[in-house]
């Protein structure tokens, strides 16, 4: 009996001490990332892509505030109240000057809807207002409080002629707000190349510690071999002294591969928001997608999709607003016209009872006669200034044409090189094997297998350097034409109106 407690006890502490080395283990894993995992992370809480989102969200709530001005405004005014209490200088009949005790106090309130027409900029309103006037002082044969109200009064305010920013507004500021939404797209699409040069920056420096600490090994297995020569005089002594700098030299390189994966390793951590004190491994993406790219495809997505091909008409339509501008400063004219109804009473009901007519109409108009030739020049300037704009446009949209032809040109070109460097890397590394075994068995002297140790590091890093010229290249592509061209997907689809 008491031997089955003892070893119960042994095997319940074997568990805990088990269970305690796997949390432990657990704790000490290094998470391990992929780079279409790590693009989704800076795409999450890079500073990029926050700074992205927050201009994305501020040009949102432009666009609100643009559609609120021509919704209807209810608006309410008023004083609550206006008391004034002070001797007032009155000027005679006589032109003396009669000092004149004041007491008083106003409260007015006012509500109003307010309405834009934007085909013609004018602005009309529905009002209704009431007021009190309370003077403390007055004579005993004039009332101490007066009401003055205005029912309803409907108003016209109506430029002539003018530049109407309502017009232009809402064709220019829906330009605006859908470049918004695109450049955001734009900008993870740039974030993503960006998270990919850094994340080939440490895969690069993570391929050179583990080819260092690969050539090291391999340095002090051939430096035991030759000094086991050396010692049955099969090898000179400087052929011995060569290995064995080699040897240290390893040991350098490996001591410098480990600090570039550090500072690597910082950097990355530092953009996709993780401590910079987290240890992080990478898996190199060595599956490449297999997809077409077609030029004339890429230049209509392009077009069709770009915020730079919205803003070219974009830029011209607020060319041609300044024009229309310029024209409506030559000439000045504003119809205002109102008609309502109001009255006054000592009572405030009875200012509703039987209110009159309010009606005003009054058409002001500024006409310069001579004005020195600056409406002339303030219009030739706003021509002069639109037809810049359309040729800048005009180079900018060849520039973009080449820009987008050189990008999928350089893109095909980078896949086919991959394919050679691949190949290279895979026969530069069974070269090496090879040269090794030969010189362990005597039949390669060190200088071919130095030359073969080098061969398959150089190769190795150039396939590397292409991978990361394929990633790079494969998301500058996306970022141009906001498409996926492996899932044959657009990265942003606008919305229907």
């Amino acid at each position: 009996m008491k031997t089955g407690r003892i070893l119960l006890f042994q095997f319940f502490t074997f568990l805990l001490i088990f269970g305690i080395i796997s949390v432990s283990a657990q704790a000490q894993e290094v998470p391990t990332f992929t780079l279409e995992e790590l693009v989704q992370q800076a795409k999450a809480n890079s500073p990029a892509a926050l700074r992205a989102k927050t201009i994305k969200e501020n040009s949102y709530w432009q666009f609100r505030q643009f559609r609120a001005d021509y919704n209807p405004q209810l608006r309410l005014t008023g004083t609550l109240p206006a008391y004034n209490q002070s001797f007032s200088s009155i000027t005679q009949p006589d032109g003396s000057i009669r000092y004149q005790e004041v007491n008083q106090n106003l409260i007015d309130v006012g509500l109003g809807l307010q309405q834009v027409i934007a085909p013609t900029g004018g602005i009309i309103s529905v009002n209704t207002s009431t007021s009190r006037f309370d003077n403390f002082i007055s004579n005993p044969n004039q009332p101490q409080t007066q009401f003055l109200g205005t029912p309803i009064n409907v108003r016209l305010q109506q430029p002539i002629f003018a530049y109407n920013p309502f017009k232009w507004d809402k064709k220019i500021a829906p330009l605006i707000f859908e470049e918004s939404k695109r450049e955001y797209v734009q900008e993870l699409e740039n974030v993503s190349a960006l998270v990919t040069e850094l994340f080939f920056n440490f895969l690069t420096a993570q391929v050179n510690v583990e080819i260092a600490t690969k050539n090291l090994k391999n340095s002090e297995d051939i430096y035991a071999i030759e000094k086991k020569r050396y010692e049955v005089g099969m090898t000179f002594e400087d052929e011995l002294l060569q290995i064995e700098l080699q040897s240290l030299q390893a040991k350098q390189d490996l001591a410098q591969a480990k600090l570039d994966l550090e500072s690597s390793s910082l950097a990355v951590n530092s953009y996709i928001g993780l401590n910079q004190s987290t240890e992080i491994k990478l898996l190199s993406p060595t599956e490449i997608p297999d997809f077409d790219v077609d030029v004339e495809q890429a230049l209509d997505l392009a077009f069709k999709n770009r915020a730079e091909a919205l803003g070219f008409d974009r830029r011209k339509l607020q060319a041609e607003s300044e024009v229309a501008r310029a024209k409506g400063q030559r000439f000045d004219a504003t119809l205002n016209a109102s008609y309502g109804t109001n009255n006054t009473a000592s009572n405030w009901a009875d200012v509703y009872g039987n209110p009159n007519t309010q009606a005003l109409v009054n058409l002001g108009i500024s006409v310069p006669i001579l004005d020195w030739g600056r409406s002339k020049a303030r219009m030739a300037q706003a021509m002069a200034n639109q037809q810049l704009v359309d040729y800048t446009v005009q180079q900018e949209m060849v520039n973009f044409e080449q820009e987008i032809f050189t990008k999928v040109k350089n893109f095909l070109m980078i896949r086919e090189r991959l394919n050679v460097t691949k190949l290279a890397d895979e026969v530069a590394e069974r070269r090496y094997d090879i040269s090794l075994n030969r010189y362990q068995t005597g039949n390669v002297d060190i200088t071919n297998l130095n030359i073969a140790q080098n061969e398959k590091d150089s190769n190795k890093r150039a396939f590397y350097a292409s991978l990361r010229d394929f990633w790079v290249a494969y998301y500058e592509l996306r970022s141009l034409t906001l498409y996926d061209f492996e899932k044959e997907e657009l990265l942003y689809v606008p919305e229907s109106d």
